[in-house]
């Protein structure tokens, strides 16, 4: 629909976000590129011409909307490569003067130049260079030119196992195993498990390697049963790291979350084994979606969070290129990572197609909420445990809870004694969770770090530090000394302990 005066005053009064930007006038064609460029390598945006920083609506005379239409044209064909297709629009303005409003589509052929070979991005209202190579790699991998699991590691062939390897040419491919290292390296790249220069790639380490875990220490999966609905900083009822190759870690991930539901035995006999309260393949599907589909190029772990009401499965990196919860709700996939993918397929996890996984657990289990968490770069499957009316509940404890010591909750390795209640309540939602669990962690000790706090939590240091500057905004946090060398005061302690 075409903008009136009415309408862009309208779409104007938002401010300036990560999708609109305001220019009083464009007088620098290079300037103007290089704004083109964070649009299309982000998700695209409105440049609004003759509309000031604070909102008000100057305009450009209509002298002057030809010469900016032609720097429009000339930065967006000339000075970024590859070159853009961009919209304009002419609103005029009750004062005889024109906004241009400009509209850049999010770039189908990531990543985007400008004519010094800088790439940028958007961040909020600004933009920001590109200046890692994760970054880099990762704009790479949103336009299909490469993949976290296509990516050399340090391993050489000798750090196969080849047990594992020798079963799976047997059963798969009816293929004698090597007999030189010649043929084994020859045979590895022919199967894109090894690069050009002779190393196992990730996905080779990931699925055939010996221990992984050496050489891939983050790509692990971390499990804890806690007491209650939230995150505790200290206290838990079972914890577990499971590590070595790709089956394994599923194998060991799913045996922990099914050990820690209930056994439902209605209409069963007492002595009968009862059957789980969600049916075992809803973990299934969402350990191999984790596995298969998390964002290889975070160096995060895979965190399991089991709680009375729920379990939560958190994977590594947000949904790729124009997935949306809804659209995989509705069996819409795209593959991050083929290679791990193709693999499955053969058998090597209980993969059963693309895109078919998530309808396949709801079926079964329709109690699953998805988030999609862009700012802490992580993708969350919560499964609803809901009790089912009129079971006997003296007879459906959890394996590690009926009459043993994992009935009462640990106290997690260097961290004070507390009630299962060590944090303060607050809306269960993740947010609120891990400014908890910072809490906790502070409590313990004043000095600990970003970066270990990040670790600890398997998000982002980016993550961190919005949870941080959040809860300073709420005043129950403050800095004491520099940011080097000092430390973090929490300002109601008590309330803490409490």
């Amino acid at each position: 629909m075409p903008f009136t005066e009415k309408t862009l005053r309208a779409e104007i009064a938002g401010g300036e976000d990560s999708t609109r930007q305001f220019k009083a006038d464009i007088r620098n064609a290079e300037s103007l590129a290089s704004e083109m460029a964070a649009f299309a390598n982000s998700e695209g945006g409105t440049l609004y011409i003759g509309v000031a920083d604070d909102g008000s609506t100057p305009g450009i005379s209509g002298a002057e909307v030809r010469r900016v239409n032609q720097l429009v044209s000339a930065a967006s064909s000339q000075l970024v490569r590859s070159p853009l297709t961009v919209h304009t629009e002419n609103v005029v303005l009750s004062n005889g003067n024109v906004v241009i409003v400009l509209t850049v589509p999010k770039g189908m052929d990531k990543p985007y130049f400008d004519k010094n070979g800088v790439i940028w991005l958007k961040t909020g209202s600004d933009k920001r260079r590109v200046n890692s190579k994760e970054e880099l790699r990762r704009l790479f991998q949103i336009s299909n030119q490469f993949h976290a699991d296509e990516l050399s590691t340090r391993a050489g062939i000798d750090k196969l196992d080849a047990l594992r390897f020798r079963d799976f040419l047997r059963e798969h491919y009816t293929h004698a195993y090597p007999d030189s290292p010649e043929k084994m390296l020859r045979l590895l790249q022919n199967l894109n498990l090894a690069t050009d220069r002779g190393m196992l790639n990730l996905a080779g380490v990931l699925m055939f390697a010996e221990y992984p875990e050496l050489i891939a220490p983050q790509f692990v999966v971390k499990a804890i049963r806690y007491p209650g609905n939230k995150i505790h900083g200290t206290d838990y009822l079972d914890t577990e790291d499971f590590a070595g190759p790709l089956r394994k870690i599923f194998d060991d991930s799913h045996a922990f979350i099914m050990r820690n539901l209930h056994k439902v035995q209605t209409g069963r006999g007492v002595n009968a084994p009862g059957t789980p309260e969600i049916p075992p393949l809803v973990f299934e599907e969402l350990l191999v979606n984790a596995l298969i589909h998390r964002d290889y190029l975070v160096s995060a772990s895979i965190r399991i969070f089991i709680y009375d009401n729920r379990v939560e499965i958190i994977s590594p990196g947000h949904l790729t290129n124009n997935l949306t919860v809804a659209k995989i709700r509705e069996g819409i996939s795209n593959i991050r990572n083929p290679i791990l993918a193709s693999y499955a397929a053969k058998g090597l996890l209980p993969y059963h197609g693309l895109g078919s996984g998530i309808n396949r657990a709801l079926e079964h289990w329709p109690h699953i909420d998805f988030i999609d968490d862009h700012d802490g770069c992580l993708f969350k499957a919560i499964v609803h445990r809901k009790t089912p009316a009129g079971h006997n509940a003296a007879l459906d404890a959890p394996e590690s809870a009926a009459g043993s010591p994992e009935s009462s909750p640990k106290t997690l390795p260097g961290s004070p004694k507390s009630s299962p209640e060590t944090l303060p309540g607050s809306p269960e939602n993740s947010s609120n969770t891990e400014d908890n669990a910072i809490l906790g962690f502070i409590l313990t000790n004043a000095r600990m770090t970003t970066e270990d706090m990040g670790r600890a939590l398997g998000i982002s240091k980016r993550a961190v530090l919005k949870r941080i500057d959040n809860l300073k905004k709420q005043g129950r946090l403050r800095r004491v000394g520099p940011s080097k060398g000092g430390s973090w005061e929490i300002v109601d302690e008590e309330a803490i302990r409490s």
